[in-house]
């Protein structure tokens, strides 16, 4: 499912108008950016939780030459499903 699709989704499940429903999509995609940017935690009950990963630098080798290269520090997404969401997809 892409961007789109989740939209014509959403619409339809809520009986709202695909621009209502991309203008809601786009604001909970927003929302939960900004939040993590912020380093803050997101617990959705039952869905599942987001959270900013720091990963610290390391070394790292080049594929197609062998050499070791040094890896900047970085920060990742995690996701969490929660026990709801897997019981859904595991039936």
């Amino acid at each position: 499912m892409i961007l789109n699709d989740l939209k014509d989704a959403v619409a339809e499940k809520a009986g709202i108008s695909k621009a209502d429903a991309g203008t809601a999509v786009s604001a909970v995609l927003d929302t939960i950016s900004e939040t993590l940017t912020k380093g803050e935690k997101i617990a959705l009950l039952g869905f599942g939780n987001f959270e900013i990963s720091n990963r610290a630098a390391r070394d790292g080798r080049n594929p197609a030459t062998g050499e070791t290269i040094k890896i900047a520090a970085s920060k990742a997404v995690k996701f969490k499903a929660g026990k709801a969401l897997k019981e859904s997809v595991n039936g």
